[in-house]
């Protein structure tokens, strides 16, 4: 199969009835859990950014790169209308739900993704429009069309959508892109292999009914707990590299080693549990605590980056 033919069977099953949608069906549309995390991991590689930005352009930055990703979320959703169907996790979503039409989710999301992407570019510049709209391309043609149905590194390959909006928001500011941007963008990368396959380690039925080869239905369970942890090894070391380079103090090394050391102990967990109960426990807690840790870990960056901002005020005073 290719492209044309996953267009073509997306297409199958067009409901041409008046759609009965609500406000709420359309952020559901958008991801917000997933936006919420895009537009804080943008606000940190903003906040991180040298130079001067005003504050009208500071916020419409960041309102293109969350709409671009809801645009993102909505295109998604649209493509993949029969897999969510099948899965328990996604079935209350818009799409299989009745609530909106495929055509509906696509003209929202193709409409969201043009306004985000030429008014970044228009009203801030060329370099973040491009790259949010690299962003847009990359999570729905290469990931959700290229990648997720046919092979059990999609979330390794396809986790680089999500690692891109410090990048882009980084642009946004400077007009281009240095290593402190990328340091962000390799935190967010290899924090999704384990994130997402202890998420797919318990959901392992529902992505068995819908076809899609996760790593734990192609590779098996246990190849699945060694892949974590070793992918939690070069976090945790990829991590405490802004630290380690000298961009920001003990700080933020001691918090990273600190959060680093829990993800390591949990995916020690994961790896050692194979009875079925113990197992599930694990890696619900792994799960859970892989989104603390990044939050943690961003938040701490943006600390020390507002610190170091008041700390020649609160000196001069």
């Amino acid at each position: 199969m290719n492209l044309v033919s996953v267009l073509d069977q997306n297409a199958i099953d067009i409901n041409p009835r008046i759609s009965e949608a609500e406000v709420g069906d359309y952020i559901a549309l958008l991801k917000p859990r997933v936006m919420s995390l895009v537009i804080f991991t943008a606000l940190v590689g903003m906040a991180m950014a040298p130079g001067h930005f005003h504050f009208v352009l500071a916020f419409t930055s960041l309102l293109c790169i969350a709409v671009g990703a809801g645009a993102s979320g909505a295109l998604n959703m649209a493509l993949e209308g029969d897999i969510d169907s099948k899965m328990s996790r996604t079935a209350n979503r818009p799409i299989p739900r009745g609530r909106i039409t495929r055509p509906e989710a696509m003209a929202f999301g193709l409409t969201l993704s043009f306004f985000s992407v030429m008014t970044l570019g228009i009203l801030v510049n060329w370099i973040a429009g491009s790259l949010l709209a690299f962003t847009i391309f990359f999570y729905v043609v290469i990931y959700t069309m290229g990648l997720k149905r046919w092979t059990a590194q999609n979330i390794v390959i396809g986790g680089a959508a999500g690692a891109l909006p410090p990048v882009v928001a980084w642009a946004a500011v400077t007009g281009t892109v240095d290593v402190e941007p990328l340091l962000l963008f390799a935190i967010i990368f290899f924090w999704t292999p384990p994130h997402f396959w202890a998420l797919a380690l318990f959901r392992s039925d529902d992505y068995a009914r819908a076809g899609i080869p996760m790593l734990p239905n192609v590779a098996g369970p246990d190849a699945t707990r060694l892949q974590i942890l070793l992918y939690t090894v070069v976090l945790i070391a990829v991590a405490a590299a802004p630290w380690a380079l000298g961009y920001f103090d003990a700080i933020y090394g001691i918090v990273s080693l600190i959060l680093g050391a829990g993800m390591l102990v949990l995916a020690i967990n994961v790896y050692l549990r194979r009875e079925r109960s113990q197992s599930l426990r694990a890696t619900r807690k792994l799960f859970a605590f892989s989104i603390l840790y990044l939050f943690a870990l961003f938040a701490t960056l943006l600390a020390e980056v507002v610190f170091r901002a008041l700390a020649p005020m609160v000196g001069g005073a």
